[in-house]
């Protein structure tokens, strides 16, 4: 509110007003979403799979903490991405799947996601890059 008041008194532009209005508006909602993000796990008892479930949303403001909060380098057969709980928004949320994908590919581990819902999996299906042989160098920057 503090920026929008001395926008509006030093310009007189009510229109640059709205426009800073609604950009701090769209940054500090972006934020607060972000914050709000989780991804919980669960080992199984042999301990050769691990469960990730996807809480919220993966979009832009997430997909760092989508990535850290998966271990690369743990010793499995195989890792389950679970996102029933969460909604894939944009570009940023497919590639943080994809270099998912893609890095526990490398580790030798068998990924499969699951359980993703409607707007998610077309979203997935129409961008990803993880099914194709030929990407994985492109997503990963090798």
């Amino acid at each position: 509110m503090v920026a929008t008041v001395l926008i509006v008194v030093s310009t007189h532009n009510l229109a640059m007003d709205v426009d800073v209005g609604v950009l701090l508006l769209g940054i500090f909602f972006a934020s607060k979403v972000a914050q709000i993000f989780r991804v919980t796990s669960a080992l199984t008892a042999d301990r050769s799979e691990r469960d990730y479930l996807i809480k919220d949303q993966l979009f832009f403001a997430s997909a760092k903490d989508f990535l850290s909060s998966l271990d690369f380098k743990e010793k499995l057969q195989r890792v389950r991405i679970d996102a029933i709980s969460a909604h894939i928004w944009d570009l940023t949320g497919v590639n943080a799947v994809d270099t998912a994908v893609f890095k526990f590919r490398r580790e030798g581990i068998e990924v499969e996601l699951v359980d993703m819902n409607d707007a998610s999996a077309t979203i997935i299906d129409e961008l990803a890059m993880h099914d194709h042989p030929s990407a994985i160098a492109k997503v990963l920057g090798h």
